[in-house]
């Protein structure tokens, strides 16, 4: 998607977290044809030991890094809510605002161990439950074997109604193969609970994914309702997309558009 802002005159910087992306020392047996299952079940993970604060540390390394060179706005989608929110409370003094893209957000810790009053129909748990690869280690890593989807045409389809319906075969195939095996839970901690003090003194916006079979409107809305109520001085701004979880693959361009609006 970087290449559209920078077609509308603005610098953007992708981020790769700890243990994902170029910082991952992934597993050979993922990348094995054919796959060797038990060898990929056994392989230690770049993930093992890395925790919210190392995120956090991190992220805002880069963010000082940008600061001089004008605002700075924070951008998270799905788990990468997590991270922004404890960005926010950690360094709100360095962001302009912060950007939930269809992303998680917890306004109490308590929605860590409570339920949520709100039906979540998602599409996703379901799927990735069939990729699921069973770990005897690093405790807290969940490995998911995204190669093996290219070889299910059933599986192929759950996944991307649940992630990119509106995408053609080819645009799934895309960044299904940039996935990273491995994600951790450690991001889903107290901390990771924005703050009214902190993040709430930050601008923030939430882009509502009005086709989202992953993180649903209905949960979406919920997290809005939660955070306004923690800052009623200072709610969300709301802004809609009619696209599905990570539609900024398939038409990277209005997203684009509604976020280089938000500088």
């Amino acid at each position: 998607m970087q290449n559209e802002p920078a077609l509308l005159g603005y610098r953007s910087h992708a981020v790769d977290l700890p243990g994902h992306g170029d910082l991952a020392d992934l597993p050979a047996a993922y990348y094995q044809q054919p796959q060797d299952v038990a060898a990929l079940a056994a392989a230690p993970s770049p993930l093992r030991g890395v925790t919210l604060a190392d995120n956090v540390r991190h992220v805002v390394g880069i963010v000082r890094r940008l600061a001089a060179s004008g605002p700075i706005v924070l951008v998270g989608n799905s788990l990468g809510g997590l991270t922004i929110s404890a960005v926010a409370n950690a360094a709100p003094d360095l962001l302009d605002r912060v950007v939930y893209l269809s992303a998680l957000r917890l306004a109490d810790p308590a929605m860590l161990t409570e339920p949520w009053d709100v039906a979540d129909d998602n599409l996703l748990d379901a799927a990735v439950a069939r990729i699921a690869v069973p770990r005897a280690g690093d405790p807290g890593v969940v490995r998911l074997n995204w190669r093996a989807v290219q070889a299910d045409p059933g599986l192929f389809a759950a996944l991307k109604a649940a992630i990119m319906a509106d995408s053609t075969d080819h645009q799934f195939r895309l960044p299904l193969d940039s996935l990273d095996p491995d994600e951790t839970d450690s991001a889903l901690e107290p901390g990771a609970s924005v703050r009214a003090e902190t993040w709430g003194r930050v601008p923030h916006s939430h882009v509502r994914l009005s086709d989202d079979r992953s993180l649903p409107p209905a949960v979406q809305a919920h997290m809005i309702r939660t955070a306004d109520a923690l800052t009623p001085h200072h709610p969300f701004d709301v802004h809609t997309l009619a696209a599905p979880h990570v539609g900024y693959f398939s038409r990277p361009r209005g997203f684009a558009e509604l976020l280089t609006s938000l500088v």
